[in-house]
């Protein structure tokens, strides 16, 4: 059985990256493995009073995260697909490919938010840092399908 890790943000993307993941693991009789990676806030010097509360706000974030993941493992069992749900915290880029690893990813199905190549230049690119690393290959869904497929209203969630 293959295995396909998709790991998502619970941004716009998600829905057409699950979409894509069960495609892919119907098309070659797979298993989904759903990651999410919770990054905690950047703690700065000048917010020394606010350090206590990171603890909090990131226990709150894996919480919601973790209700999250379930509802996608129902839905994709519910569709006959095997899928399992991993949760972590840290760096986004690290966790996914130690993940691929782990779970000897045969594909890794991510989204691209589709962010100017100034922000690219400036701040990374999780999907990038996955092209650079990955020893599987990796299917981008562009941002444009994501758009079209994320419904209206979907909050936001923790990071990838």
């Amino acid at each position: 059985m293959k295995t396909i890790l998709a790991p998502v943000d619970f941004s716009s993307a998600t829905d057409a990256v699950i979409a894509e993941a069960t495609s892919l693991a119907r098309a070659v009789d797979g298993r989904v493995v759903l990651l999410t990676v919770i990054q905690p806030p950047a703690a700065v010097a000048d917010y020394a009073p606010l350090l206590q509360d990171i603890a909090e706000i990131t226990a709150a974030g894996e919480k919601a995260a973790a209700t999250k993941l379930a509802r996608l493992q129902e839905q994709l069992q519910a569709e006959g697909v095997t899928a399992e749900c991993v949760q972590v915290v840290g760096a986004p880029v690290h966790h996914i490919a130690a993940e691929a690893e782990r779970v000897d990813a045969d594909y890794i199905v991510m989204g691209s938010h589709g962010h100017t190549a100034l922000y690219e230049l400036l701040v990374g690119s999780t999907t990038h840092g996955i092209l650079k690393r990955a020893t599987c290959p990796v299917v981008i869904v562009p941002a444009s399908k994501a758009s079209a497929a994320a419904p209206a209203g979907r909050s936001q969630g923790a990071s990838v």
